[in-house]
């Protein structure tokens, strides 16, 4: 009898073990241990540090959407590297490298960028389009960037960026509390790349046929920051 209750106390304890060992969101136990800075799995390293701002999969989080081949081609390895290991100052974007206070190792955030761009960079995406560049340090016309915004951006964003009508309309570009989270850089990301997530279009198709010209970016983005509300921490 003390014999048979021993071995179904052994029972429900493996069972018990088992079920917690696979229960959601539990890492499964391994022949041996990874130290979490060996860590060198995309899905893993991806989950736990990006999507939550990023979205599952690289889209439909609240930032840029990083699974976008536009985005990929725009944005080098440099850029993201310095983004991901250093962060944004003045934005929700932390750092995430060892030396400016973050967890991972270079090593993690190379694996990082290999694994967006094996599995979501399209090197023929812009084989007929000429983009522009990432950044640029020429000085928009925010004056002017009135005009190109109302051109090219109005029809879903409302007049004067404070929100389109209906249900295809895209919310407010001007929103204090929004554009005190985004740096100027971001805001030409945004514009280059769009947001393939929510409709958005990128530079080429706001106006059928009629792509926006380096200058035109420049000088909505210059328009934008005028927007801002100004206090101290803001992005720069």
């Amino acid at each position: 009898m003390n014999r048979l209750i021993t071995i179904a106390g052994f029972v429900v304890t493996t069972t018990l073990v088992v079920g917690c060992e696979s229960a959601p969101g539990r890492l499964a136990i391994d022949a041996e241990n990874v130290a979490p800075d060996k860590i060198l799995d995309f899905k893993i390293l991806y989950r736990t540090n990006c999507a939550g701002c990023h979205g599952a999969g690289g889209r439909g989080g609240a930032a840029i959407t990083l699974a976008d081949p536009i985005y990929l081609a725009v944005a080098d390895d440099v850029v993201i590297r310095r983004a991901t290991a250093d962060g944004i100052a003045g934005t929700s974007m932390p750092a995430f490298a060892r030396r400016s206070g973050g967890m991972l190792t270079d090593q993690q955030i190379d694996a990082i960028i290999d694994g967006m761009r094996e599995r979501w960079a399209n090197p023929g995406a812009m084989a007929a389009s000429n983009p522009p560049p990432y950044s640029d340090s020429l000085p928009g016309d925010a004056r002017r960037g009135a005009e190109v915004f109302a051109a090219y951006c109005a029809s879903c964003h409302g007049e004067g960026g404070r929100g389109g009508r209906g249900s295809a309309g895209g919310g407010s570009i001007v929103d204090g509390s929004y554009l005190a989270l985004v740096s100027d850089q971001g805001l030409r990301t945004m514009v280059i790349v769009g947001r393939p997530d929510l409709g958005a279009p990128d530079w080429r198709d706001n106006v059928p046929g009629k792509p926006m010209r380096f200058q035109d970016i420049a000088d909505v983005v210059a328009w934008l920051s005028t927007q801002r509300p100004q206090f101290s921490g803001q992005p720069y």
